[in-house]
């Protein structure tokens, strides 16, 4: 068991009989607290199992005990019965667990309810990499609300969240093994080469036709990369000492923004108009956070003229014009938060086309077209010419 990311583990003794039969640890890492079990069988093999409750973890032991004592472990714990347990009540167990973190989103509970309708009557064995699957495709060829198709990413995610689950039901000991660690093409392949991103007189337009609740976080989207999410949940609280300091994103690291002196203005503007004092930057009438900007957002680019683009395309936006004037791609990746610098990557040829066409203000210099003699003129004497050979 490897014990590297745990922060704190708390040991917890039990006896039977006078002597020590099993320990209960309390493990609390970056994940969060469980409750991990460690016995010997009658056989004198090692188990060791976790539990999102100290409840469960209890309870199960005392089932060991109980089993030992009366000569039934054998029969009491097969993995066979164990596997009896239904994916319903793993569902519950599994909200009971993370359903309260700040990270479980409205659309991470909405996944939940659609993977549990699908799986709940089945029990956790029978829910083979097949069923996973038929799961996938069914997905993929099933229209999403308003018609389209649903994307790769969107059918992944569903996958994601499925495959946690599971492994979380491995984990406290309600299977024995993953279906997902069986093959890795349950995941589909994303294309995620997308780069859209909008030029200073498309910025422009766009600004004039958005309206006024919409402009400032458009702008702030512009001046920062940040996520649709991160911005409709900023706080003031979060806006301080000329950054703006994130916690709570997407690859799980906090990453701070420094302010710009156009960004300070615009959160000088914000505040000036906000009579109520909303703990959020970006607040409708009544002092509340947008929970959405699609649908005005789409008609300001639909006025505007701009097509083919999406909000998320403002950090698109963002990142390429910090690579065109010059910004490193390590700089860009810290400020986008990207995990690793593959994502960032997308951005390089940019920097490129931007160095060559700095390099093209000199085409005006006068040279590459004259005709030099370079040594002793006469029979075997080299004649060169330079000349731009591009």
């Amino acid at each position: 068991m490897n014990l590297g990311n745990v922060r704190s583990v708390n040991i917890i003794i039990m006896t039977f009989g006078g002597a020590a039969m099993a320990k209960i640890r309390k493990r609390t890492n970056k994940k969060g607290v469980s409750w991990q079990i460690d016995y010997y069988d009658p056989q004198g093999k090692r188990v060791m199992k976790c539990f999102p409750r100290k409840a469960d973890a209890e309870a199960y032991l005392g089932k060991v005990q109980a089993a030992k004592r009366e000569g039934r472990y054998h029969d009491v714990f097969d993995v066979k019965k164990e596997s009896q347990t239904t994916f319903n009540e793993l569902v519950r167990l599994y909200a009971e667990n993370f359903g309260t973190q700040r990270a479980f989103t409205t659309s991470k509970r909405y996944l939940l309810a659609v993977v549990h309708d699908y799986f709940g009557h089945l029990r956790l064995a029978e829910i083979s990499y097949l069923a996973l699957e038929s799961y996938r495709n069914k997905r993929k060829a099933t229209p999403a609300r308003g018609g389209k198709l649903r994307t790769d990413a969107s059918v992944n995610r569903e996958m994601a969240l499925i495959s946690h689950i599971l492994s979380k039901a491995v984990e406290w000991g309600l299977l024995e093994s993953s279906p997902f660690k069986k093959g890795k093409r349950l995941i589909i392949k994303e294309n995620n080469q997308r780069l859209r991103f909008l030029s200073k007189a498309e910025i422009e337009v766009l600004l004039k036709e958005c309206l006024p609740h919409l402009r400032p976080i458009v702008e702030t989207a512009l001046l920062t990369g940040m996520r649709r999410g991160e911005l409709l949940s900023l706080k003031w609280e979060q806006v301080r000492n000329g950054f703006i300091y994130l916690t709570e994103t997407k690859s799980g690291k906090a990453r701070q923004i420094p302010i710009n002196d156009r960004l300070a203005e615009v959160f000088r503007e914000i505040r000036r108009g906000n009579q109520l004092k909303s703990e959020f930057v970006f607040c409708d009438s009544q002092g509340r956070r947008f929970l959405e900007v699609k649908r005005s957002f789409a008609s300001a680019c639909k006025r505007a003229g701009v097509e083919d683009f999406r909000f998320h395309d403002l950090r698109h936006t963002f990142a390429s014009r910090l690579v065109m004037k010059g910004a490193s791609l390590k700089a860009v990746q810290e400020l986008l938060g990207h995990a690793d610098l593959t994502m960032t990557m997308r951005y390089a040829h940019l920097s490129q086309e931007h160095l060559r066409d700095s390099v093209n203000l000199l085409n005006d210099l006068p040279c590459g077209k004259e005709v030099v003699n370079i040594g002793p003129r006469g029979k075997g004497a080299d004649n060169l010419r330079i000349a731009n050979p591009f």
